[in-house]
């Protein structure tokens, strides 16, 4: 495993087929494991993932967010932690997650960094196994539902989790544009080429309601996520809409205090599995 290039022509072997898992810390203990995917940048997945890791905590669940968007992190700073740091554990050769207001456990790079604005200028393989050690040395205390916030696409990153990390389940996050179909294909096919179980699509940036009338206005024009996860046979979990008042509560930091309805459906999906 350590040889991999992870070009699977290489080798010959089938990687889907082989156990790639490794432990998290002795100390750990995890119960279930949902990744956040995108065949693309810019939908949403860590506002997703944020407002899942919010909503299941309101319902009593210890939940924690591993952010393995190494190059990008947004996690700390949606939940006004920006400018904290990592602690290592006494006498361990491993660290602390940071902890949010509400109890949410948390482990992003800038965690890590001497300047939260510094770039991470890595090569694929080393930031894939930054993400692993997210999970080898890091301790997450009695978390329920862990959230990991991954990447764009199907490289290094999300390659790395679904082989390494017990995955119980992903869910995909897309937007309305057309391009919407390719994106949702590519980490469906993905997923089932991982054996990875998908829960369902969320539809983000869905639509703006007007503060007047209340219509719902489609700016990105009709969505056709219903037919899409007719397609692949996998349920419509949320539609987003977007809003200032999310915009507002992001940038300020204050994620967890957001009541977002759309929401609910994703939650209790998650919830189930425990």
């Amino acid at each position: 495993m350590s040889d991999c290039t992870h070009d699977c022509n290489s080798c010959g072997q089938d990687c889907s087929k082989r156990d790639f898992q490794v432990a998290p810390h002795k100390d750990s203990k995890i119960k279930k494991v949902i990744g956040i995917i995108s065949g693309k940048g810019g939908v949403g997945k860590s506002l997703v993932t944020s407002l899942l890791a919010a909503r299941v905590n309101k319902d009593g669940f210890k939940t924690a967010i591993l952010d393995a968007d190494i190059t990008g992190p947004s996690i700390p700073e949606s939940f006004g932690v920006g400018e904290e740091r990592a602690q290592a554990v006494e006498g361990q050769d491993a660290l602390n997650p940071v902890v949010t207001q509400s109890g949410i456990q948390l482990m992003s790079m800038n965690f890590l960094l001497q300047n939260e604005n510094d770039p991470v200028i890595w090569r694929g393989p080393v930031i894939a196994g930054a993400v692993k050690q997210f999970w080898t040395d890091v301790i997450w205390k009695d978390v329920d539902f862990m959230f990991v916030d991954m990447p764009p696409g199907t490289g290094d990153v999300p390659l790395t989790v679904f082989q390494s990390l017990p995955i119980d389940g992903i869910i995909v996050v897309s937007s309305p544009q057309q391009l919407v179909r390719v994106i949702v294909e590519k980490a469906v096919n993905m997923a089932n080429m991982m054996n990875i179980p998908i829960l369902g699509i969320v539809e983000n940036m869905s639509y703006v309601k007007c503060p007047d009338c209340g219509k719902e206005i489609t700016i990105f024009g009709k969505s056709n996520i219903d037919e899409i996860a007719k397609g692949f046979n996998i349920p419509v979990l949320a539609r987003i809409p977007m809003q200032e008042e999310t915009s507002r509560a992001v940038d300020a930091g204050d994620i967890e205090s957001l009541t977002i309805p759309e929401i609910d459906q994703a939650a209790q999906v998650v919830e189930k599995l425990l």
